[in-house]
């Protein structure tokens, strides 16, 4: 199971994504946490979510092995669709998120993360938007609401990472703990959010977001055409086949649909 989620009796809902070996999600997994996180919200015993993962980190992005391995484009026009209705869901849920970073989170996990309400991590946490080494683009929108406009651009164009210690000082962090203390941090957060009258917490998330000055979601699949523009040229293609190990030529084939 990639995604599970449970609601515990004082309001909070714990939504977890467990997908081994790096919790890079398939198209079918981004769109399991969309469709989690929209229940989540519709449900009115939900005070707060907490968004967290098992495994080596918090998130890799999206599945390339199955992108690289699937005939024609379904694949990368399935991770495209999944991501903005995953991150969609993170931002639009209807309570507060909090995302419990451990480890990686890196393209689609900065995604969540930067849509979230709260981010938590622990001290081995580090954030990233290797996307240009894939040919891609996309999560800059999201990376850009943890750092301030010029370190973006600069983790964006080199691909290079940066500790979730840094990301305190720019205030996008709420606090960083040692790993086998982040899911105590994280629910002690949700614990101070749910112990509010559930109605004024949803309507403050609304009046947040209707006063957010970036419509990240416009944003994000303003991103995401350039991504199909690369596609075509087939320039994506060739830095996928060296990034998972899989033969150009094959991949030229399956995209073909011969």
């Amino acid at each position: 199971m990639s995604v599970t989620s449970e609601l515990r009796d004082d309001g909070i809902r714990v939504v977890t994504m467990d997908h081994p070996p790096v919790n890079a999600l398939t198209v079918q997994g981004w769109f399991d946490l969309a469709d989690t996180l929209d229940a989540a919200g519709a449900d009115a015993a939900t005070k707060v979510v907490v968004l967290r993962a098992e495994g080596k980190g918090f998130n890799a992005g999206v599945d390339i092995k199955e992108m690289q391995n699937t005939t024609g484009f379904d694949a990368l026009i399935g991770a495209n669709k999944g991501c903005y209705a995953a991150f969609k869901a993170v931002y639009e849920c209807a309570v507060p998120v909090i995302a419990a970073v451990h480890g990686f989170c890196l393209g689609g996990g900065v995604g969540l993360a930067g849509n979230s309400d709260i981010v938590v991590a622990s001290d081995d946490a580090y954030f990233g938007v290797p996307e240009v080494n894939q040919g891609a683009l996309g999560a800059a929108t999201h990376l850009a609401r943890l750092v301030p406009q010029h370190l973006m651009r600069t983790l964006f164009f080199t691909a290079r990472t940066i500790p979730a210690a840094d990301l305190v000082q720019h205030g996008s962090v709420f606090d960083v703990v040692p790993r086998d203390q982040l899911d105590e941090l994280a629910l002690g957060l949700a614990a101070e959010i749910a112990e509010k009258d559930g109605r004024v917490t949803r309507a403050a998330k609304e009046a947040l977001n209707g006063i957010d000055p970036i419509d990240v979601n416009r944003s994000y699949r303003f991103e995401q055409g350039f991504t199909m523009e690369l596609n075509l040229m087939g320039v994506s293609d060739e830095l996928r086949d060296d990034f998972a190990g899989t033969d150009k030529a094959q991949t030229k084939q399956a995209r073909s649909g011969r």
